[in-house]
């Protein structure tokens, strides 16, 4: 049997009492923090808590050497890890491997930033379109592929859940901030009037944290704003119904002339 067990948002006590009774009782548990981390825990508390031994993956452990697939054969597995399984693809992946394996697989699932990061910003949650990702970026690469999803997304009168990279392996995060200068930069080199600097952005941070940040502006008023520690995503808003614009206001700060726009 291979378990796949979510951790939730935030730290370790994030995890389903379904999820613990799982932990205590299988041979072998397994964890990876490539994809996403705990960014207010630490899973050896868990491990003293539970008295259990967790054994945190690489990603060629868990994509290349499939250790958790091929220890699952003989055994029963739990595999960990941060929000919600089969979120990231290498999961899914895992499911499909164990499946042609012939092993049998359960998920646990738990909180994710896909639904949490709209619902702490007040915006409904059927009005999202794609969702996107902007990665660190390098002098010979520099994707517009993430700005083209959220105009996409506009055009079609959709917000936009905007991730941003993760380096977990170098402890490298991007913020906030760096992911609004990304937007910045690449609707000046377009030449393009969908986004600018009186775009209207929400920054949520630490979302699962007893205070998360959610703060909602135009991007000139948050892109030099400090917003703490990681984990950070951002949320471009489309049209917007009047409850939403209102839960902008009072929830996150915008600007109160929001509301006289919305529909």
């Amino acid at each position: 049997m291979l378990y796949l067990i979510g951790l939730g948002l935030y730290d370790e006590k994030d995890i389903s009492l379904k999820g613990l009774e799982v932990l205590k009782k299988v041979d072998t548990i397994y964890a990876e923090f490539y994809t996403a981390r705990l960014a207010g825990g630490d899973i050896k508390n868990l491990e003293d808590e539970l008295g259990i031994e967790i054994n945190v993956l690489k990603r060629e452990e868990v994509e290349e050497e499939n250790i958790p697939i091929k220890e699952a054969e003989n055994e029963d597995v739990a595999f960990l890890c941060a929000g919600d399984p089969l979120m990231a693809t290498t999961h899914t992946d895992m499911m499909i491997q164990a499946k042609k394996s012939g092993i049998e697989t359960t998920v646990i699932h738990s909180s994710s930033i896909l639904t949490a990061a709209p619902g702490l910003a007040g915006l409904q949650a059927y009005k999202f379109g794609k969702v996107t990702t902007i990665p660190f970026t390098e002098e010979n690469y520099f994707p517009h592929s993430p700005y083209e999803a959220i105009i996409n997304n506009l055009k079609e009168k959709l917000h936009t859940l905007v991730l941003l990279d993760i380096q977990a392996h170098l402890d490298r995060y991007m913020t906030a901030n760096q992911g609004l200068k990304y937007l910045l930069q690449v609707a000046d080199d377009r030449g393009g009037d969908f986004i600018n600097e009186d775009t209207l952005a929400v920054v949520v941070a630490r979302a699962g944290a007893g205070k998360p940040v959610v703060r909602a502006d135009k991007i000139s008023k948050l892109v030099d704003e400090d917003f703490g520690g990681p984990l950070h995503c951002l949320i471009i808003p489309s049209e917007l119904h009047f409850m939403e614009a209102e839960a902008l206001v009072v929830l996150c700060g915008a600007p109160e002339s929001i509301i006289k726009d919305s529909i």
